[in-house]
């Protein structure tokens, strides 16, 4: 595989670029660019499999290259610092990125998923660049669900339900669809319970906008407006009763 660093920081792009050399040595970098103009250059010379593009350059922003090369069929990961609305936007999208100092691991699972194109990346990067633009203060409305072979966007507000399997997670649309899910469901909790979800079995993340009713039989039952039956369990009975009174 082949990539591209875009980092105007030099130590940065230079240690990076020995985090790929050491731990992901068949990745070989092309070019590290220090700006939008310099990556632009190099993009037009070769395309590499992956980008590491930077949020912040002193020319731009990493948006503005992907604006220049719309149809590029590399894959991005982003590098970013520790700001908690960026990273919260980087959830909401299922987009890649690496936090500066970047961790090995974490490079290494990132190149590993790079190695899969799936459709709809284009869509995830769009929605991403539409939470990072929202005050910090502002809830996302969309949220991009990655499967191995696609990446769906859809409204937050037409999921009814998360279920856990595995380290996988389907989520299911009032419409009836279901989007299986290529990452646990915890992952989704802490986003999802800001738009009204809540966790009422541990295998069970439901939208309490979507409750019909609370069934007491065989320990207790949600039924939901689809006309679904999910099950709570004994240690969330008390606040999952609590929360329907408040709906």
């Amino acid at each position: 595989m082949t990539a591209l660093i875009v980092e105007d920081m030099p130590q940065a792009a230079e240690a990076l670029e020995k985090d790929l050399a050491e731990f992901c040595p068949d990745v070989r970098v092309l070019d590290k660019a220090g700006s939008i103009v310099a990556a632009a250059k190099a993009l037009r010379q070769q395309t590499p499999d992956i980008i590491f593009l930077d949020i912040l350059l002193g020319d731009g922003t990493g948006f503005d290259l992907l604006d220049i090369f719309p149809d590029i069929t590399s894959r991005v990961v982003f590098i970013t610092a520790s700001e908690e609305h960026a990273l919260r936007a980087f959830r909401y999208a299922a987009v890649d990125y690496l936090l500066k100092p970047v961790n090995p691991n974490e490079l290494k699972e990132a190149v590993a998923r790079a190695r899969v194109r799936v459709a709809g990346a284009r869509e995830s990067l769009e929605l991403l660049r539409d939470t990072i633009r929202k005050p910090a203060d502002a809830l996302p409305t969309r949220i991009s669900l990655a499967s191995q072979e696609r990446i769906s966007v859809v409204d937050i507000s037409d999921l009814v339900r998360c279920e856990s399997d595995g380290n996988n997670t389907w989520f299911i649309l009032k419409s009836g669809e279901k989007i299986f899910v290529t990452r646990t469901m915890k992952q989704f909790e802490q986003l999802l319970e800001q738009h009204g979800f809540m966790r009422v079995h541990q295998s069970h993340l439901v939208q309490m906008s979507e409750v019909r009713e609370f069934q007491k039989r065989d320990g207790g039952y949600l039924k939901l407006k689809n006309g679904e039956l999910v099950p709570v369990s004994v240690r969330k009975k008390t606040e999952v009763l609590e929360a329907i009174e408040k709906w």
